[in-house]
């Protein structure tokens, strides 16, 4: 079971990570935003938005199929880890800064992820 859990939630981040890359990709490339028909012709137009829709699909399924057998508080947390992999990515992919309460952030993410996970493995014995 362990193992299951380890592998959703690897998948899970990386759809997340591939919906939020790509759609933040899509966005770029179809400035200027203008609320207008022709913006979504840009939009729809490149590929990286059916990505995005892609990783969002894949995200949804995922998320349904652990929440059938995983806990709920430490799946809602680790469910959040997408927020770290996506900053880590935007640094490499596109140059971004991180700022200290960023990576501040980072860390408490993964520490509470660590924390729920700690607490409920003691609750079921494993």
């Amino acid at each position: 079971m362990r193992r299951f859990y380890l592998l959703g939630f690897l998948a899970l981040v990386i759809f997340d990570t591939i919906a939020q890359i790509s759609l933040k990709v899509a966005a770029t490339q179809a400035l200027p935003f203008v609320l207008e028909p022709a913006w979504l012709l840009r939009i729809f137009s490149h590929p990286w938005v059916y990505g995005a829709l892609g990783g969002y699909v894949g995200a949804f399924f995922i998320w349904i199929t652990l929440l059938r057998r995983a806990p709920i508080g430490p799946a809602f947390a680790a469910s959040h880890l997408e927020i770290v992999s996506v900053m880590v990515i935007s640094v490499l992919m596109f140059g971004e800064h991180i700022s200290t309460q960023q990576i501040v952030g980072a860390i408490a993410i993964m520490a509470g992820i660590i924390c729920l996970a700690i607490t409920e493995s003691e609750q079921t014995g494993n």
